[in-house]
C-alpha cells in the first residue's frame, strides 16, 4: 500500500464515513469549492454536493450552533474550525450549550470539532495555538489530539460515531510530513486510550501531538548518546485521559517527564502530574519534570518561535536532568 500522510488520513476518514452514514455531514468555512484553507476537505463537495458539504459565514458561534441543532434531529455533523484557535468564539456554545445538553434535556450531541493546531510554521499568535486545556475541564466533551497518520484516521472514525460531542485537534505541522501506511479494513481508535511510541526502561516521556515527534528524535539521541533507554506514551486522548497507561509508565521506569507544545501554566502536564502524584506517587524515584512553551503568545519569527516552543534539544537537557535524581 502506498503511505498516506496525516491530511490525507484525515480526508480518508471523513469520505468512509461519509459513504457509511448518509447522517454524517460537514461544514465550515471554505471548506467546499475551495477544499478547506488546508485541503483537507478537498473533493468532499464534488462528491457529496452542498447539502451535506456546506459552506458557512465567518462565525464559529454559528457553525457550532448550527451543528448542534442537526445532531439533535439526528445528524453526525463534522465542524471544521479553519483555525482552531478560533474556536474560542465558540466557546460559549461548546461549554454551556453543546457539552450540557445530554444531560440537561437529554438531546443527542453527536458532533465533532475539528480543526489544525499548533506551531511550528511561523504563523503567529493567531494560528498557532493549542487550545486544548481550555476545554478539558469541561464535562460533557472529549478531546484527542493524535500525532500519527493511522490514529488521525482512526480517532476521526471514532469521534464521528461517538455519541457525544469531540473536540478532534489535528496539528498542522504534521499535515504533510507525517507519512504512513494505512492500516486495512475499519480501523477506529478507541477513544480514551493511549499509545505506547516507544519501550523503555530508564525513564519516561509522557507527550501528545507533535512533541510526541520531538520526543522520539530525544529518546533516539539520550540512547546514542548517555546509554538511556526512554519511554515514550502518546496520550492521543486527553479526555478522557488514560489514567491505567500513565500509570503503567510510571510504575516501569520511576521518572517521568511530561512535555506538551502548549503553554506551561494550566496545560494539560498540571493534570498529568496531579494524577501520577494521586495514584503513583509511591513509585517515583524523582521529580515530575515539565518541557512546554514558555508562557507568552507565540511569535511570528522564527527564532523567536524556535526558543518558546519544546525543541528536541530542551527534552534532551531535561532528560538528563532527571536521569541523574
Amino acid at each position: 500500500m502506498a503511505e498516506t500522510t496525516y491530511l490525507e488520513a484525515i480526508r480518508q476518514a471523513l469520505f468512509e464515513e461519509m459513504d457509511r452514514d448518509p447522517n454524517v455531514f460537514v461544514l465550515g468555512e471554505d471548506i467546499g469549492a475551495y477544499g478547506g484553507a488546508f485541503k483537507v476537505t478537498d473533493g468532499l463537495l464534488a462528491k457529496y454536493g452542498e447539502s451535506r458539504v456546506i459552506d458557512t459565514p465567518i462565525s464559529e458561534a454559528a457553525i457550532v450552533g448550527a451543528a448542534a441543532g442537526a445532531a439533535h434531529m439526528g445528524m453526525r455533523p463534522v465542524c471544521e474550525m479553519q483555525f482552531i484557535d478560533f474556536i474560542s468564539c465558540a466557546y460559549d456554545m461548546l461549554t454551556n450549550y453543546v457539552a450540557t445538553a445530554r444531560y440537561r434535556a437529554f438531546l443527542p450531541c453527536p458532533l465533532v470539532v475539528r480543526g489544525p493546531s499548533g506551531g511550528y510554521v511561523r504563523g503567529g499568535p493567531f494560528h498557532s495555538q493549542n487550545p486544548e486545556a481550555a476545554f478539558l475541564h469541561t464535562p460533557g466533551l472529549k478531546i484527542v489530539y493524535p500525532s500519527t497518520a493511522s490514529d488521525a484516521y482512526g480517532l476521526l472514525k471514532a469521534a464521528i460515531r461517538d455519541d457525544d460531542p469531540v473536540l478532534y485537534f489535528e496539528h498542522k505541522y504534521l499535515y504533510r510530513r507525517i507519512k504512513e501506511e494505512l492500516p486495512t479494513g475499519d480501523h477506529v481508535v478507541p477513544i480514551g486510550k493511549a499509545r505506547l511510541a516507544r519501550e523503555g526502561k530508564d525513564l519516561s516521556i509522557i507527550t501528545y501531538a507533535a512533541t510526541v515527534w520531538k520526543a522520539l528524535e530525544a529518546a533516539e539521541q539520550l540512547e546514542k548518546e548517555d546509554g538511556l533507554s526512554v519511554e515514550v506514551l502518546d496520550l492521543r486522548s486527553l479526555l478522557p485521559m488514560d489514567d491505567e497507561a500513565i500509570m503503567a509508565t510510571v510504575k516501569k521506569t520511576n521518572r517521568v517527564m511530561i512535555v506538551h507544545e502548549d503553554t506551561r501554566t494550566g496545560g494539560v502536564a498540571g493534570e498529568v502530574t496531579a494524577r501520577i502524584t494521586e495514584q503513583a506517587f509511591a513509585f517515583l524515584d524523582a521529580p515530575i519534570l515539565r518541557v512546554t512553551a514558555a508562557d507568552v503568545p507565540l511569535p511570528y519569527s522564527p527564532p523567536l518561535e524556535d526558543y518558546v516552543l519544546p525543541q528536541t534539544s530542551d527534552i534532551v537537557s531535561v532528560a538528563r536532568q532527571l536521569a541523574a535524581y
